[in-house]
């Protein structure tokens, strides 16, 4: 066992992870970052989710970083791919053409720009990276954390970090679990928060289906198929409460309105540059935009609601239980691609797709699937500050109009509240909200000083965390907890006194303003819901 002593400390890696890394470090302090996962990046490249974002994204709304962070994607592209003349040429250039957002890319691409941002700094011994490490165990007195053990599974080795101030940027808050932070799971009650949308009775075992993502090219005329999974007739003939027929179906319940909706593989041929079928919705290579036979086929990434494993919880319960549940997301996600392969119905009137191929070398994994699923939820602290529905959802706020604004605000974001369908079988909620402010009494716990929560975790209801979940959200809570987090260790204070005396959230927020923080949504866009038109499924 080793020990090791740091201003600050970030547990998780993910996307709000390397964004606090990054502002801690430009800020001057030393921070160590850690991660069980190979490839940093969480959501975006370990559970392979392209970018779920807000409609205004290419206006450079939101944060700078987000925004560079993307032209690096697509520098990588131009630098590094044979494109073709036009493709190249694109400001706004979509290596995919996915239609799910403007920006649709293969996960080791984002993986590799976040290796090239973080170098210097960890050169320069600003960053300490601490690759492999997951935590286990946390010490506290009284209402600080005192150090986080992180452990390296594969060799056996644990390290001992003590620090002045620690960020929870995990993807499920294991941090607020070991450290005994107060936290709820899953849904409140309307009791609780006053929301339209919530449930009548608490349920902490109510939570969202998570999803087993994977990456596959087409390749008509070869086989394909995989190995038949053990349970497949089992999820082959499951159905959600709510939906019009099995899982496995082309045929799913829309997000909004919940009548049978119809969705093909493919709409018209697999390469064609716009189709509103599952293949082009988060399609992530597209050949067409390459030099001719560079691509086989293109690429495209699995993220669809046949996917979706909603059968049971995966927090608040024991490891096993949630280790089993993650093992049953991989065979649905497993079997639904056999189903395609072999079953599905396709327009010409025969069955299945067997020339459909996974992918390994795109995710980075020995089959093709994503290193970790995809989390839609994950604990969330009790806050000094919680955002409730009324804060942003249009039906909730009714004349009311644009959304609650917040003096403390570190960040904005933008989606509609989008939740999936949940381990007690309730259906989606899909409901239009106003482009929000992310207040920072939302990333500080109600008890503990020296912990900020960054990510999915921060003090959201189950409701609001349908719209605060998304990628450049997530990038610019983190940015905003390591802004945080470098002023509270430079002025010896606590992330509650700057929230809470005028002199100090000035300086705060003037720091992020000179990083390039939007931290209000100019009056075009205020006013403006997000909704389900135009986007697809996240």
């Amino acid at each position: 066992m080793n020990e090791m002593a740091t201003e600050i400390l970030i547990v998780g890696g993910g996307l709000s992870g390397v964004a606090a890394a990054l502002a801690v470090a430009a800020a001057g302090r030393r921070v160590v970052l850690s991660e069980a996962l190979p490839w940093l990046g969480g959501q975006l490249t370990a559970q392979a989710v392209p970018p779920d974002e807000h409609p205004w994204v290419e206006y450079q709304l939101g944060s700078r970083s987000y925004s560079q962070f993307r032209e690096k994607i697509r520098q990588h592209y131009r630098e590094h791919y044979p494109l073709t003349p036009a493709a190249r040429a694109d400001t706004r250039l979509n290596p995919g053409a996915g239609n799910v957002n403007t920006l649709c890319h293969e996960p080791h691409v984002a993986a590799a720009v976040i290796e090239q941002q973080l170098a210097a700094y960890v050169s320069a011994g600003r960053i300490w990276l601490l690759r492999g490490y997951e935590p286990v165990a946390a010490e506290c007195t009284g209402d600080r954390i005192d150090s986080v053990t992180l452990r390296n599974r594969q060799v056996g080795h644990d390290i001992v970090v003590t620090f002045d101030l620690v960020i929870d940027a995990t993807e499920l808050g294991d941090l607020l679990a070991l450290a005994k932070v107060e936290h709820v799971t899953g849904a409140e009650s309307q009791a609780d928060t006053g929301e339209l949308h919530a449930l009548e009775v608490a349920d902490p075992l109510d939570q969202q289906a998570i999803t087993w993502c994977f990456a596959v090219d087409h390749l008509p005329g070869e086989d394909h198929v995989v190995a038949r999974p053990a349970g497949y007739d089992h999820w082959r003939r499951i159905q959600i409460p709510s939906w019009p027929g099995p899982q496995f179906s082309w045929t799913v319940s829309d997000h909004v309105t919940h009548r049978p909706r119809v969705r093909q593989l493919f709409d018209g041929e697999p390469d064609q540059v716009w189709a509103w079928d599952l293949w082009h919705a988060r399609r992530i290579a597209a050949r067409r935009q390459h030099a001719d036979g560079f691509f086989t086929s293109d690429i495209t990434l699995a993220n669809w609601p046949q996917m979706d494993y909603w059968a049971k919880p995966v927090l608040g319960v024991d490891d096993e239980s949630a280790q089993a549940a993650m093992a049953e997301a991989k065979e649905v996600s497993l079997a639904f691609l056999y189903w395609m392969q072999t079953e599905a119905p396709r327009p010409d009137g025969g069955q299945g797709y067997p020339g459909l191929r996974l992918r390994p070398n795109v995710t980075g994994t020995h089959d093709g699937f994503a290193m970790q699923p995809y989390f839609r939820e994950s604990r969330r602290i009790v806050p000094e500050f919680r955002v409730l529905e009324q804060h942003i959802g249009v039906e909730a706020r009714g004349s009311a109009g644009a959304a609650e604004t917040f003096a403390d605000s570190v960040g904005i974001g933008a989606y509609r509240i989008d939740i999936h369908p949940t381990s007690t079988g309730r259906n989606t909620v899909d409901i239009d909200s106003y482009p929000f402010q992310i207040p920072l009494g939302a990333l500080i716990p109600a008890r503990v000083e020296n912990l900020l929560a960054a990510g999915k975790n921060i003090g959201t209801t189950r409701i609001t965390n349908g719209a605060y979940r998304v990628h450049p959200v997530e990038w610019s809570i983190g940015e905003a907890a390591g802004v945080t987090a470098a002023q509270a260790v430079q002025r010896r204070t606590t992330p509650r006194a700057i929230r809470n005396r005028p002199s100090e959230l000035l300086v705060l927020q003037g720091a992020l303003t000179a990083r390039g923080v939007d931290l209000r949504w100019p009056s075009f866009a205020a006013l403006t819901p997000t909704s389900r038109s135009g986007w697809v499924e996240a």
